[in-house]
């Protein structure tokens, strides 16, 4: 077994990884415990933390153990705290669900290792801008304003998240989505980040052109943008392809953000290369999805970096007072 660490619950064998200096283990949700090593521990009485199973965090709960003829009996002096018991909860609600919490595993994780925690990213596409009225073709320009129905959609989105609590929010620089974020972000002290990778796609000269003078003018090329968008080539570069690596980008940086819930305001391309390369979809499903000016859709992440897409364009907040909970 070398260093490993046999923990027994009645019939059920665990195990599980032991430093020199800390024993750790998991919940410790039980008042006592027996543990058994392959050769005796070095001292009779040891000091243990229980920890949650990846994260030496600030939730350790104090143990003492006494060792015996390679026996330990463990006495867990405190009840779990509350990070423990809302682990717990999910593990309940698994129960309930058929395991629809339990998705370890399931889908492509988006980071080379564990996060210290589970993480829900709520992202919002910016209000109405002055080019989506206009009809043109908006890329990542940033003449594109936000109107004032844009700035009225940004301020409802603002007050269906205002029961929700986020660490920090990110957003792309680019005009149309940096003023809907400063809309629906103002009011709350937590950091307002601005990232690069959360910018829209490059579409060149097509920018700023009329979709009806676009499709005059350049024919195959338009077409090819709306019905084989992975194929679309334009100055030499495939923009939605470029999409996925910019999103994959945009991920890491985003979960490696330590807390728990974050806001991300962005725009409609890299929104949908957001969720695709969550769930691990290819760039030929670009259009598979659509998000509407204002739309809010939420994914979760566990541990290992696997997303499990919770909403997608949620938008009665638009057309009423809606809050979410």
């Amino acid at each position: 077994m070398g260093g490993g660490l046999l923990v027994q619950f009645g019939t059920a064998d665990f195990r599980w990884w032991v430093s020199d200096i800390a024993r750790q283990v998991p919940y410790c949700v039980h008042k006592h415990q027996r543990w058994r090593f392959s050769s005796p521990p070095p001292s009779t009485q040891i000091t243990c933390h229980a920890l949650r199973a990846s994260s030496p965090a600030s939730s350790s709960v104090a143990t003492k153990a006494t060792s015996r003829d390679g026996a330990v009996d463990v006495l867990v002096s405190q009840e779990p705290k509350e990070d423990v018991r809302a682990a717990e909860a999910v593990e309940k609600r698994a129960s309930l669900t058929g395991n629809a919490y339990d998705f370890k595993g399931a889908t492509t994780s988006l980071v080379s290792g564990r996060l210290t925690n589970s993480k829900k990213v709520t992202i919002v596409r910016h209000g109405l801008s002055s080019w989506n009225a206009e009809s043109r073709i908006q890329g990542s320009s940033n003449l594109s304003i936000l109107t004032d129905a844009g700035e009225k959609q940004a301020e409802m989105c603002r007050h269906a998240l205002s029961n929700l609590s986020f660490d920090c929010c990110f957003s792309s620089p680019i005009s149309r989505a940096k003023r809907s974020a400063e809309l629906i972000w103002q009011e709350r002290e937590e950091p307002l980040i601005f990232l690069d990778s959360l910018k829209e796609a490059n579409l060149y000269f097509l920018e700023g052109m009329k979709n009806v003078d676009a499709k005059r003018e350049y024919p195959e090329l338009y077409n090819a943008w709306r019905e084989d968008p992975v194929n679309f080539k334009v100055n030499g570069i495939y923009p939605v392809r470029d999409l996925w690596l910019t999103a994959k980008e945009a991920w890491k940086e985003i979960l490696v953000t330590p807390g728990e819930s974050f806001l991300v305001v962005t725009h409609k391309s890299i929104l949908r290369a957001l969720i695709c390369t969550a769930l691990g979809l290819a760039p030929e499903r670009f259009r598979a999805l659509d998000i509407n000016n204002g739309g809010i859709s939420t994914i979760v992440f566990n541990k290992q970096g696997e997303a499990m897409l919770q909403s997608l364009n949620l938008t009665s907040h638009i057309y009423s007072e809606h809050v979410y909970y």
